[in-house]
């Protein structure tokens, strides 16, 4: 799941989520995780994101079908950090993302292209050793672990 936030003609900042299936509860869940209340969000014409207006939203819809050559045209910010994002996986890590890691991934994504434009590198990494700090420790035993049962399916 992909949001981006519209500065202007720019792109403010982003939020990536794998999400479980495409259904209402699932989306409205990250629409609430992500989105302020009274924001209008921009969507295409997936059914399941009827009702977000009930939930304090403002809710634009552009319907994609049978228009999949413009849907860059018509939801260009989030097209456009999809395609920096593929390129990021592609060339960075060559393709080599395991969908149990892709999270990670995207919280790393996320993180750098929020921060991309940020005049305050001594803030930048104070907000990276913040969250380390209120990230629980791994083992070595659980990622040992966890890579043999990825390794096993």
């Amino acid at each position: 799941m992909v949001a981006a936030q519209a500065d202007g003609k720019r792109i403010g900042r982003i939020r990536l989520r794998v999400i479980p299936d495409a259904s209402a509860e699932s989306l409205h869940t990250f629409v609430a995780d992500c989105i302020a209340p009274g924001s209008t969000v921009h969507t295409d014409g997936w059914p399941s994101y009827q009702g977000l207006d009930q939930h304090g939203y403002g809710h634009e819809v552009t319907v994609l079908r049978g228009r999949r050559k413009d849907a860059s045209k018509l939801l260009p910010r989030v097209h456009l950090v999809v395609s920096l994002l593929k390129r990021w996986l592609a060339g960075t890590h060559q393709g080599a993302v395991s969908h149990a890691h892709l999270g990670y991934y995207l919280d790393e994504f996320t993180f750098r292209f929020n921060r991309r434009r940020s005049r305050s590198r001594g803030k930048l990494f104070f907000r990276l050793v913040e969250q380390a700090v209120a990230t629980d420790p791994t083992t070595y035993s659980s990622m040992v672990h966890r890579v043999c049962a990825i390794a096993v399916k």
